[in-house]
């Protein structure tokens, strides 16, 4: 298997976006090929996660080629739910370890703001079992469910739990790319309204249009991918033997750690998918980032800030940078392309690896990939 390196990075401000998703993904497109110095890839891996019904478009990679103007470059679409983005990356990054091509563009978007917030919460909730969703789960609800299962098995506290989104709104402010640009306190994430008990709103992400894009080469460059694995588990959270730790995150960062040949201690800065704050908190301990028991104490003594030991979610995670679905996993790893060549201006850590972590439904479908700055 031949190494896979970036050659190029980009993205758009996540937010409410008046422009159509093609032009979302276009923009991120570009960037990338023009910070490679690239004017046409070899092929294109393209991923959202249901254009059919957010836009009323399929076909949707062919739609994405003839829109740049390579309709002569082959393109496929990924789809693994809210981790299709991740997904993406890994089928580019097989179609460049194989020698099948010599780069490929990798671009996740999605566009959904134009809908009512119950709509788009039907949506992406198909991604869950359908029978526990005929009693009416929804993401958020089982999000809920799994954080009173947290709080009760580990005696954690909803303070203690929402000094995440304390500190990714902190983050948030610092990243011109991300939806939210505001500071958060402890007492604002309180006595926000409630979602789905216990979480409130300002525990949840929110619901955010844009795109991202990474260009992927055989050529040698600064950024190598060490590691990809992904990670399953059942589709119903019923089957489950934990709801305090996801089986699909510790699988795919095992394979991950396995590929890299070398495990969580050389991790300096990651991204976690926060779509919801203790979903962090678990994360940061599935990886192997922090040992059992200990992710509550590192993030309220500001071992996981900015100025931390271990940096997570410089951008503001899915929390505060937001969450445009398909567009995440990427949008984790172009911050961690920008972090290891130290272009996260106003948010810069030291760091020489990094870690992206994306979750598929509620944690079916599960990706962790490392990349490692070379010289």
């Amino acid at each position: 298997m031949s190494d896979v390196w970036i050659a190029g990075a980009g993205m758009t401000r996540f937010g409410k976006r008046e422009e159509t998703l093609q032009d979302l993904v276009a923009e991120a497109a570009l960037a990338a090929l023009g910070a490679a110095s690239v004017e046409i890839p070899d092929a294109i891996v393209v991923a959202t996660m249901n254009p059919e019904e957010f836009v009323g478009e399929g076909n949707f990679a062919s739609h994405i080629a003839t829109y740049l103007g390579f309709s002569h470059v082959p393109a496929l679409r990924v789809e693994t739910a809210t981790s299709s983005g991740a997904a993406a990356l890994f089928a580019g990054f097989a179609a460049v370890a194989a020698g099948l091509q010599r780069s490929v563009l990798v671009v996740g978007g999605e566009k959904m703001t134009h809908l009512s917030t119950p709509r788009v919460s039907e949506l992406i909730s198909r991604s869950i079992d359908p029978h526990e969703r005929s009693y009416g789960a929804t993401m958020p609800a089982l999000a809920g469910l799994v954080t009173r299962v947290l709080m009760a098995k580990l005696g954690v506290s909803l303070r203690e739990i929402s000094q995440v989104a304390v500190k990714n709104h902190a983050n948030a402010l610092l990243n011109p790319f991300a939806h939210f640009q505001k500071r958060v306190t402890l007492d604002d994430v309180l006595e926000s309204r409630v979602v789905a008990d216990p979480l409130r709103l300002l525990h949840c992400c929110p619901i955010s249009d844009g795109a991202a894009a990474l260009l992927l080469t055989a050529e040698r460059t600064g950024i190598r991918i060490a590691g990809i694995g992904q990670g399953a588990d059942y589709l119903a959270v019923r089957y489950r033997d934990s709801l305090t730790s996801f089986r699909a995150t510790e699988a795919a960062a095992e394979a991950a750690y396995r590929m890299a040949g070398f495990g969580p201690e050389r991790v300096e800065v990651a991204e976690v998918h926060d779509a919801f704050a203790p979903f962090e908190l678990i994360a940061l301990e599935d990886l192997g980032l922090l040992p059992p028991g200990k992710a509550v104490r590192a993030t309220m003594s500001g071992e996981t800030a900015l100025d931390g030991r271990l940096p997570v979610n410089p951008s503001g995670g899915l929390k505060a940078r937001g969450h445009a679905l398909a567009a995440t996993g990427l949008a984790q790893l172009v911050e961690l392309v920008w972090q290891l060549t130290g272009s996260a201006t106003g948010r810069q850590v030291e760091a020489r690896v990094g870690l992206a972590h994306s979750i598929g439904g509620l944690a079916t479908n599960n990706w962790v990939t490392l990349l490692e700055r070379v010289t």
